[in-house]
């Protein structure tokens, strides 16, 4: 009787450590999915941000080229997958990012103008240190 009771308990405690260690690995998976899926997101905006802005040195989203239009299509498909995916304050900036981009009008050669595309890059800088910090936390 003792050894079935001795046996039970190692049963018992192994079946626990078997349970806490797959719950554990896929708690690590999902964190590792959503860091990837993130990482992904972000690449996605910023690449459709900086394309957008080289695109609007020379023209603006109101000229309705197939260009423009499929810029900022993947500009808002990438903002998307961020609200999806990201905390508040780093949809917050997307957003705002977003914004100032398609308020952005060509240099014409202009220095003020060119000026204003300081703006949008610094906000892509801060946008892309809060979603470097919000990666490493998760």
């Amino acid at each position: 009787m003792e050894n079935l009771l001795s046996v039970a308990i190692g049963a018992v405690i192994g079946l626990v450590g078997v349970v806490f260690g797959a719950w554990f690995t896929a708690r690590r998976q999902d964190r590792m999915w959503l860091r990837e899926q993130k990482l992904k997101a972000g690449i996605g905006f910023n690449t459709a941000v900086v394309q957008l802005l080289d695109y609007l040195k020379e023209t603006q989203l109101s000229d309705d080229g197939p260009g423009a239009n499929e810029l900022a299509d993947r500009l808002q498909e990438a903002r998307s997958a961020l609200y999806l995916l990201c905390s508040n304050d780093t949809v917050d900036l997307a957003d705002a990012l977003a914004r100032r981009v398609r308020s952005t009008r060509p240099t014409d050669g202009r220095d003020d103008r060119r000026a204003e595309f300081r703006e949008p890059l610094d906000l892509l800088r801060r946008f892309t240190h809060q979603l470097r910090q919000e990666i490493a936390r998760s």
